[in-house]
Parts: C-alpha cells; sequence; structure tokens
C-alpha cells in the first residue's frame, strides 16, 4: 500500500481516478476545495495557490486512525497533482494562467523539499497547440506524441507547459521521479452513450481534440503505473486511449481534417493521433476500456 496525496480528487478524472488507486490497496488524501464523498478517500480541504497550506497539508496525518501508530507523520510515497482550473472560458485568462502555473509550482515545491520522491502531474492534450486555438490550426505533424515541439496559444495550454518545464526543473535539482501527463478528452462511463452517437455523426466536432479520447477508468490505470514505476526521471506520457475516438479510418480522418499535415510514421487503420505508444511500452498500459465495449455503432 502507497500513502498518496491527491490534489483535484473532486474533479471529472480524480473522482475515477481516486477508486482505482483506493482498489489497488493505497491509502488516498484527496486534498480539494470540496471534498469528494467517497467511502474510503480521506479528504482535507485546502488551496493549492497557497504555498502554506500546501506544505502543512503535505506533512499531515491523513486520519485520525494514524495518531494510533505513535510514531509520528508518517511521509507520503507519492503525490498525484490534478488540481487546476480545468479549461479555458471559466475563470478569466490570468486567473486561469495564476492557480495552474502558481498552484503546480506549489505542489511540486512542497513535495520535493519534504522529500517525496515520486511526483505525478496532470499535464494536458492542449499542449499541442489546436484544442483551443483561434481558428482552425493544424498541427505540425501526426500522430503528435511527446517529442512534439508543443505550441499553445491560449493561457491554459500555456499554463501546462509552464508546467511541465516546472516539473522538469525540480527533477534537475532533486533527482527524483515525476512525470507529466498529457491527459487527454476524458470521458466518464456514462458520457459514452451520451455523446459519442454525436461525434460519430459529426466528426468535425472532435478535430480540435485531435480525435482522442481516455477513458476515466483507463486513466486510474495510467497513475497506478507511474506510482509503480521507479527511476524513470523526468518524463512526459500522453495518457490516451488506443484508438481515436471516431468510426472514421485514419486515412480517411486525414484526407478530410488534415490534409496537408505530414504524417511521420506509419498508422494502423484506428490507431490514435494522439499517440499513447510510449505508455504502452514504457509502462506497460494495457487498455481496459475502448469506447468499442459501450458503443455499437454500424
Amino acid at each position: 500500500m502507497s500513502r498518496i496525496f491527491f490534489t483535484g480528487g473532486s474533479g471529472k478524472a480524480g473522482r475515477h481516478v481516486i477508486p482505482y488507486l483506493l482498489k489497488q490497496g493505497h491509502r488516498v488524501l484527496n486534498v480539494d476545495l470540496v471534498p469528494l464523498n467517497l467511502p474510503g478517500v480521506d479528504n482535507l480541504i485546502a488551496d493549492i495557490t497557497d504555498s502554506g497550506q500546501m506544505f502543512n497539508a503535505m506533512s499531515s496525518y491523513v486520519g485520525l486512525d494514524e495518531l494510533e501508530i505513535g510514531n509520528g507523520i508518517p511521509k507520503f510515497d507519492a503525490v498525484v497533482h490534478f488540481a487546476a482550473v480545468p479549461r479555458i472560458l471559466i475563470k478569466p485568462d490570468n486567473e486561469t494562467f495564476r492557480v495552474n502555473a502558481i498552484g503546480t509550482y506549489n505542489v511540486i515545491e512542497a513535495a520535493v523539499k519534504l522529500g517525496i520522491k515520486k511526483i505525478i502531474i496532470a499535464s494536458s492534450e492542449t499542449t499541442y497547440g489546436i484544442c483551443f486555438a483561434d481558428g482552425v490550426t493544424d498541427p505540425k505533424e501526426l500522430p503528435l506524441d511527446e517529442d512534439y515541439e508543443v505550441d499553445p496559444m491560449d493561457s491554459y495550454g500555456l499554463s501546462k507547459v509552464v508546467n511541465e518545464k516546472t516539473a522538469q526543473s525540480f527533477q534537475l535539482r532533486s533527482g527524483f521521479d515525476i512525470y507529466a501527463l498529457r491527459i487527454g478528452n476524458v470521458i466518464e462511463p456514462h458520457e459514452y452513450e451520451e455523446l459519442f452517437p454525436h461525434y460519430f455523426r459529426n466528426p468535425e466536432v472532435r478535430r480540435r481534440n485531435a480525435f482522442c479520447y481516455i477513458d476515466a477508468r483507463d486513466l486510474g490505470q495510467i497513475v497506478d503505473l507511474c506510482i509503480q514505476h521507479n527511476d524513470l526521471g523526468f518524463q512526459i506520457f500522453n495518457a490516451g486511449n488506443d484508438e481515436n475516438g471516431a468510426v472514421l479510418s485514419n486515412k480517411q480522418l486525414i484526407e478530410r481534417f488534415f490534409p496537408n499535415v505530414p504524417i511521420k510514421r506509419a498508422l494502423s487503420e484506428n490507431e490514435a493521433l494522439f499517440s499513447n505508444q510510449k505508455i504502452r511500452k514504457v509502462l506497460g498500459f494495457k487498455e481496459q476500456h475502448s469506447w468499442r465495449n459501450y458503443v455499437e455503432w454500424e
């Protein structure tokens, strides 16, 4: 069992990732502005933009039961940082950037200075620059992988690029494992039936996401694999499912939506344009929740 400090666990992704971690036997403290009402999870209300609160929360008991041990406050084994303003157009751009960039700095700084040697942060597909672009923007190449020179033009995507560099900086000074997950469009179980038929009939609505998705439960597996894998230093991983969230083939998608984009390697018929090759090869990720399990489509 690992003792996990998890920020933002009450959000769309976190409320599915935390149950997965609990099932693997981890003890999880959810640190958020609102609690997660889930049996087995401990909650602490705290603000990531307050450095003092992060140091204090990260050096606290998880629950009253830990007082019984009598050996002082145990150290967390890992920090998983998901808390953020989740996209543009929720708060003003400067506030989105402030919360995401300063909040991430505070979380990583506290973890490193408290000696927590495994840190996992949520980056985003938006770093690739097409999701929240002004107008229809082509990627420089496909598929999108972790070596891509990211170039967003929005406050949210920019904050995630800054967070990746912050993570890399702290990794260089500490030598700890710090992994940034470029998380694809998160899909909850009920959303397959609600959203995917519309996506399939109107594929153009998914161009800005490069047709990617990540099942929230598969994201839980990815986080758990990151906790298990040590000595990788600083890493960026795309967190996406194996195939596109589309019924059109790659040949059809590229011809229709990306006709002028260079294709850097051969692609299988439905292989995700938001490539997850790295998490499969390095972490051993095995998709459990393909859209094909939940949506019937001819």
